[in-house]
């Protein structure tokens, strides 16, 4: 998949911008404030319609506009999408080759990127909801019926904590919305579990080119009922275990939508004992290793890196370098990088602060 160019009107700090990308590494340069994040941020916006900055759409609205847009050419071997997103206060609207979509689902097939940002270095420290953030939306991309699954799930779960929230909780409706959450969480563990095995298989490789030392990583997954024959039986046992403390806290207390998971470098956490510099190089060997899932080249993602050499040693740059010039399409921000060979996109100092 790669990205032949990118249109930006009052989307941020751009009023106009137009850009044109080549195969391989695009650097994009420039002191802060210039519009380098916003550059990737309308990249990532274009794969799933959400802002990797977790902020609403109308604040991705240069001021004092009414609108923005967004808009790139997409090719996947001999397929091209024109996609163009137009960003307003009443809502937003998607087009594919003239198309008006309706499904998330849609986009994700048309523009799939990677993204590694500065706060994914603490991912392993964080909440867990960063953490199922990254199953749910790789899940998402690769098999729209995950997608399906999830979006059931989150409505019975908002619709059994409203319930719970009721002065008298009617039992009857409250046993059809476990029924349903049993029903949708199983198919959803399936997914993640297959896919944490896949991801492991791929972490080893991966860490030792970007570390060049030989390490066992591992993605340790925590979830809520080990996915087998009798998932539906052990889940509503679970439940039922649960119902006094659910109708007294009046939450859903258990589920898939509280699983996590931990990585284990040679057998060890790494939120609790690896170093900064290992949280981040294992944050973004993680976060790289969905690429290598897709088996037709054509297909596999674009990848986004926005400011990640900034705490590399030059070791770790060089390396990380030399990783990259293997995959089809990456963006690289950085207040000031050359790169011999890549494609290099300086921006400006912006007046404006955003």
């Amino acid at each position: 998949m790669l990205v032949q160019n990118l249109y930006l009107k009052n989307f941020r700090n751009h009023t106009i911008t137009s850009l044109l990308f080549n195969p391989g590494i695009n650097v994009i340069v420039g002191p802060n404030t210039s519009g380098k994040t916003n550059i990737v941020e309308a990249l990532y916006y274009l794969s799933i319609a959400r802002s990797f900055r977790g902020v609403d759409d109308v604040d991705l609205i240069k001021k004092k506009k009414d609108y923005a847009e967004v808009a790139a050419d997409v090719s996947e071997g001999q397929l091209k999408r024109h996609i163009h997103i137009l960003i307003a206060e009443k809502g937003r609207s998607v087009v594919i080759n003239g198309k008006k979509v309706s499904k998330l689902s849609e986009l994700s097939k048309s523009m799939n990127v990677l993204l590694f940002e500065p706060k994914d270095a603490m991912m392993f420290k964080g909440s867990p909801k960063e953490r199922r953030n990254f199953l749910d939306i790789n899940l998402s991309k690769r098999f729209p019926a995950y997608l399906d699954y999830m979006n059931k799930y989150e409505k019975v779960l908002h619709d059994r904590n409203e319930l719970l929230k009721s002065e008298k909780v009617d039992e009857n409706l409250l046993n059809s919305y476990t029924e349903m959450l049993v029903k949708f969480g199983a198919p959803i563990s399936n997914y993640r579990e297959h896919f944490v095995k896949d991801i492991n298989d791929i972490l080893i490789k991966l860490t030792r080119a970007l570390t060049g030392v030989q390490r066992k990583l591992e993605i340790l997954y925590k979830p809520f009922i080990e996915f087998s024959d009798r998932y539906e039986q052990e889940a509503t046992d679970a439940y039922k275990r649960a119902l006094d403390s659910d109708i007294k806290h009046k939450v859903t207390s258990i589920g898939v939508h509280r699983e996590d998971f931990s990585i284990a470098l040679n057998g060890r956490d790494i939120a609790t004992f690896g170093s900064q510099g290992e949280n981040r190089l294992v944050a973004l060997a993680l976060k790289l290793s969905p690429y290598f899932l897709f088996e037709d080249k054509e297909k596999r993602p674009v990848v986004v890196l926005d400011d990640v050499m900034s705490e590399l040693d030059k070791v770790n740059q060089e390396r990380l370098i030399k990783f990259l010039s293997k995959f089809e399409q990456v963006f690289i921000t950085a207040t000031n990088l050359e790169i011999k060979g890549a494609t290099h996109i300086k921006l400006h100092k912006s007046k404006e602060v955003f």
